[in-house]
């Protein structure tokens, strides 16, 4: 039987904005720190894929598993991969699943299991697509379907919850921490927009952006990285530096350090590159090492202005989830509109 959905299909996005919507069409759901996930079910199949399009099935086998389990021969569902420590989510745990070694994935799924929170529901059991249904016929179809199919998976698949009361969003973001980010507010009356970020927000409370490595700067007195230059694409696919980040521990830069050699390639950037006349040059803004643009990193910022980060930035983690080419400006540019005409859409 041809899937109702292809596995290629991209997730549907959102756009960050600094304050929760509100309205009689917004609905509110936490947002997970883990990795998104698309999971297809045909038959005794089964695929997940990440946000990038990238297969992850390998990677977390008992996922594998709990959604071959459930009792229906097909679905598609969309969601987030994270593993539960202690009272929290732990986004250092499921990094460590992303290991080229069968046996280290399997060792690591025996001892901090993934678990997989699925909030929307893009094709039922029967086949039937459902992605240009409003929202609130989805949900209510993924609800009916959790109910009787989820608990064959053991724990391991769950209903990630809702609320339509905008206090439980606010009672979520102050909450933030722990594997919870912050909170994703959804259009009810919008169909699955898939790859577009209109319809779908997210708060946080911190500023963060995603930016691929395109190059390094060695310490002043040591052989070992000093600082990661920072590149976000334009609308017409060029890479532009954008900043840098410093803020690493110690440990973290000796070890950094063979691996960014080992990436040593010109341009790294193939638009605005460090050195350029600017207010922010220094005497080393020349002295840097090109990368092959294929790391990305997250990173927290306090302001971005003038086609760069105003401060240096500060390093949160390695995204390998995220491709470097969903690394664009409109993550930074977009956070300094309000989100008062978004809320009032009801187109």
């Amino acid at each position: 039987m041809t899937p109702a959905i292809p596995t290629t299909l991209e997730p549907a996005l959102a756009e960050l904005v600094p304050e929760i919507p509100t309205g009689p069409d917004w609905v509110y759901e936490p947002k997970w720190d883990g990795f998104r996930c698309l999971a297809f079910r045909d038959g005794g199949g089964v695929e997940l894929m990440s946000r990038s399009g990238q297969p992850l099935a390998r990677y977390f086998p008992e996922i594998v598993e709990a959604v071959a389990a459930l009792p229906a021969p097909r679905a598609v569902l969309d969601g987030e991969i994270v593993v539960p420590v202690g009272n929290a989510f732990s986004f250092d745990d499921l990094l460590q699943r992303i290991h080229p070694a069968e046996s280290r994935v399997r060792k690591l799924s025996a001892e901090t299991p993934a678990i997989y929170l699925v909030f929307d529901l893009l094709a039922d059991e029967k086949g039937q697509a459902l992605v240009d249904s409003p929202w609130r016929q989805r949900r209510a179809a993924l609800e009916r379907f959790a109910e009787h199919a989820f608990p064959a998976a053991k724990g391991r698949v769950r209903l990630s919850p809702v609320a339509a009361d905008v206090r439980t969003a606010r009672k979520w973001l102050d909450a933030a921490g722990g594997g919870l980010d912050g909170v994703i507010a959804k259009r009810a009356d919008l169909e699955y927009r898939s790859g577009d970020r209109t319809g779908m927000q997210k708060i946080k409370k911190i500023r963060t952006a995603d930016c691929v490595v395109g190059g390094f700067r060695y310490a002043s007195k040591k052989k070992i990285v000093g600082s990661l230059l920072l590149g976000l694409y334009d609308e017409s696919g060029v890479l532009d530096h954008v900043g840098f980040c410093s803020a690493i521990a110690e440990s973290e830069r000796r070890d950094l350090t063979p691996k960014l050699q080992k990436l040593v390639e010109p341009p790294g950037f193939t638009g605005r590159a460090p050195g350029g006349p600017s207010r922010w040059s220094s005497e080393r803004s020349g002295q840097w090492e090109p990368l092959s643009p294929t790391l990305v990193v997250e990173v927290r910022y306090d302001h971005f202005s003038q086609g760069r980060f105003r401060h240096g930035t500060r390093f949160e983690r390695f995204r390998p989830d995220k491709a470097p080419r969903q690394c664009t400006l409109d993550q930074v540019t977009r956070e300094n509109r309000s989100s008062l005409p978004a809320a009032l859409r009801r187109d």
